[in-house]
């Protein structure tokens, strides 16, 4: 299992979700149960959000790099990396990337991909 943390400035670091390394599954931590939100394919690096019907494709993960693209009729778009140490950043362009939050256990790069897709995105203009 992988723990999602989202940076808070001056703050620990806040837990927000997990996900299941057997099964791929992206869980939102809440008081009582966790909400799945998706999956990730831990060999192509393909991340899913969850719907009604067919989870639908959202972005990828280079497994090479750790760039983090979002799905776009044509290219994909760049916007963010994880290292390998876990650690995420937004891509700011000219200038320097800005660190959101980190991944904590293992499969790193695969899991740091599906948390900033599912956590982190949204919140890019």
């Amino acid at each position: 299992m992988s723990q999602i943390y989202r940076h808070r400035f001056a703050l620990p670091d806040k837990v927000i979700g997990r996900i299941d390394l057997e099964s791929g599954d992206v869980y939102e931590t809440r008081i009582g149960p966790d909400k799945r939100i998706g999956r990730v394919d831990f060999q192509s690096g393909k991340i899913y959000r969850r719907l009604l019907g067919p989870d639908n494709y959202i972005g990828q993960v280079d497994l090479e790099s750790g760039r983090i693209y979002l799905e776009h009729l044509g290219p994909d778009e760049y916007i963010g990396r994880v290292t390998e140490a876990g650690k995420l950043y937004r891509h700011v362009p000219l200038g320097r990337d800005d660190y959101v939050g980190k991944v904590v256990g293992d499969a790193l790069i695969v899991a740091g991909g599906a948390a900033f897709l599912l956590f982190f995105a949204a919140e890019i203009d």
